[in-house]
């Protein structure tokens, strides 16, 4: 009977399946394809929003559409690249988030501001307040950018530094029974003391100081420079806050006061007669990412999300959370390899890090193309730490944001051990295991023993050594000096030139200038972009989404129990999140903002 039942619900769901979300899906891609690309007005203002959050770069999941993703960071400066030379686009509107956004995409989306504004096309920011925490003097950094800073007459300059904020589980797991079992790989490595402090260690609290110091410092800076004002007099100022929107104005940290609708209608007031409001994520779909000119290419590979074994984008087929799988990341690099066309490689890491294996893999797959007479560049976005830092350091040349959080190399792992805690519930868990003594070495029933913990460190000895000898051998440092400056401590680009982590600070459009270099093309001569991996389509997503051929993905929906299948059961299981890799150990960095 229960099967029977089982039958039937499968049946109704592969109906629904079939004949309703299939199809929209499949119309709604048939649509966008057939639909002709309408031409920009005349007179175009085009409006960037950056309340909703933003990601460093552009999903190649084609249902990406349906889990609500936004812009990305590098979609907005190819948008306003293509639109300085665009005679139809007049001026720019940038509507900014009152709470923040994180400090390495503000300096590369106030790069692309300022290069937009050197074309002489007018910018009009409009706020509507700066929060008291977290990383609000990055939006005001945005908005002092503009030709013209507004603010809503009832809002508030809160920014007045930047704040973050740790939780610590050390006594909670103490009280209730649990056991975090882990080791780092050194005193730097801070992501595991959430588990097992109840407040920053000394060499947290020097560490986090110090990098938050460090981007505060260089968003001030940037509002100094394009507020024709000197950091000094800024960062009196603003910690002289908080203001009223009044005061800020009178105080000139803002330039004007009024409702969005006014600043709508001075840009397009500015733009010329008949200017229309064009929001930016619809001209950038229109246009597309550049394809450049020229028989030369450069490549764009992308990587952004946690590190981790094997393959798959989205493990559902409308949306999730990006993750760099080595298996695609790696297989991208190796198609840029073998693309005749392709003369260098801009590698674009946004990454905290993930499983030493995996970052390994992805690592080789960049050895391989220095080896094969490609230079390699690496861009780093919001962060390239820990694995995103094994990925990045053996690149030809390795370009940052003065805000990029990078460096933590290092090493932790370990397991909770939750019998006890399970225990007081009345819930009795326990363990059996055949084999040799490390065979139950990760049971949350029991802390290591003796002889588990000497092979458990001895691992994460060897996977820091390996991490030290990649970094010394790519940066060409010597293995002490980057003890020195490793042991899990984490670097902003600013504070990693000079160290000898990076070679330079700046953006993707930085990094595609000094790979031209590496390759030997005059600097003067177009280039074509090849971006991989390539996006997907819509069946080549199902059919990873549900573990089959993309043939095979047609099939899948069609009526008659679908829901009782076990292939299509374990799909459902699937699709409830992402699967993460148990490694034992991780190189990932803390993510405090």
């Amino acid at each position: 009977m229960k099967q029977f039942f089982l039958t039937v619900l499968g049946v109704f769901t592969g109906l629904v399946l079939f004949l309703v979300v299939v199809p929209v899906v499949l119309l709604t891609f048939a649509i966008a394809a057939g639909s002709s690309k309408p031409a920009t007005p005349a007179a175009t203002v085009l409006e960037l929003d950056l309340r909703e959050g933003i990601s460093d770069q552009p999903s190649t999941d084609p249902f990406a559409v349906f889990a609500g993703g936004g812009l990305s960071t590098l979609q907005v400066v190819d948008a306003l690249i293509q639109a300085q030379d665009d005679r139809s686009v007049k001026g720019l509107l940038i509507r900014l988030p009152e709470a923040g956004i994180t400090p390495a995409a503000a300096d590369e989306l106030r790069q692309a501001i300022v290069r937009f504004k050197a074309s002489g096309k007018p910018v009009i920011a409009h706020s509507q307040g700066f929060m008291p925490a977290g990383t609000a003097i990055s939006s005001y950094m945005i908005g002092a950018a503009a030709s013209e800073l507004w603010m809503q007459n009832t809002a508030g300059f809160q920014a007045t530094g930047l704040a973050t904020d740790n939780l610590f589980l050390g006594r909670a797991f103490e009280k209730y029974g649990v056991r975090a079992d882990f080791e780092q790989r050194y005193e730097y490595k801070n992501a595991v003391n959430e588990y097992t402090q109840s407040d920053y260690t000394p060499a947290h609290r020097e560490a986090q100081t110090a990098w938050m110091t460090a981007l505060y410092d260089s968003a001030l800076a940037h509002v100094a420079r394009d507020r024709k004002s000197t950091p000094e007099a800024v960062k009196a100022l603003v910690e002289a806050g908080p203001y009223s929107a009044e005061q800020a104005r009178a105080n000139g940290l803002v330039d004007k006061i009024g409702q969005v609708e006014e600043a709508e209608a001075a840009i397009k007031t500015r733009a010329g007669r008949g200017a229309e409001i064009v929001e930016l994520a619809k001209y950038a779909s229109d246009k597309g990412a550049r394809a450049g000119s020229g028989r030369n290419a450069i490549a764009i590979v992308g990587g952004e999300g946690a590190i981790v074994t094997g393959r798959g984008g989205s493990a559902s087929p409308f949306g999730g959370g990006a993750m760099i799988h080595s298996d695609d990341t790696a297989e991208a690099i190796y198609d840029a390899i073998q693309d005749k066309d392709v003369k260098a490689i801009v590698f674009r890491v946004s990454s905290p890090g993930g499983s030493p294996e995996a970052s390994e893999q992805i690592l080789a797959a960049v050895r391989a193309a220095r080896a094969a007479g490609k230079p390699v560049v690496v861009s780093m976005g919001d962060y390239a730490a820990s694995g995103g830092y094994w990925i990045s350091s053996q690149a030809d040349w390795i370009v940052a944001q003065p805000s990029t959080i990078t460096g933590s190399i290092g090493v932790f792992g370990g397991k909770f051990v939750v019998a006890e805690a399970l225990g007081r519930f009345g819930v009795d868990m326990r363990g059996l295991s055949v084999g040799g003594q490390y065979a139950d070495a990760f049971s949350p029933t029991q802390p290591f023993t003796p002889e588990q913990r000497a092979d458990f460190s001895a691992s994460m000895d060897r996977i820091y050594d390996d991490f030290i000898t990649r970094v010394s051998t790519g940066r060409k440092l010597p293995a002490d000096r980057v003890r020195e400056i490793a042991r899990g401590r984490v670097w902003t680009g600013a504070q990693a030139l000079p160290l000898g982590l990076i070679d330079q600070l700046g953006g993707l459009t930085e990094a595609v200038v000094k790979a031209k270099e590496l390759a030997r093309l005059p600097a003067d001569q177009p280039v074509r972009f090849k971006h991989f991996p390539k996006v997907r389509s819509p069946w080549e997503a199902l059919s990873e989404a549900f573990g089959v051929q993309t043939e095979a993905a047609r099939a899948l929906v069609t009526i008659g129990g679908v829901m009782a299948d076990p292939q299509a059961q374990a799909v459902m299981r699937r699709i409830q999140g992402e699967r993460m890799r148990s490694e034992g150990a991780v190189v990932l960095a803390d993510q405090p903002l």
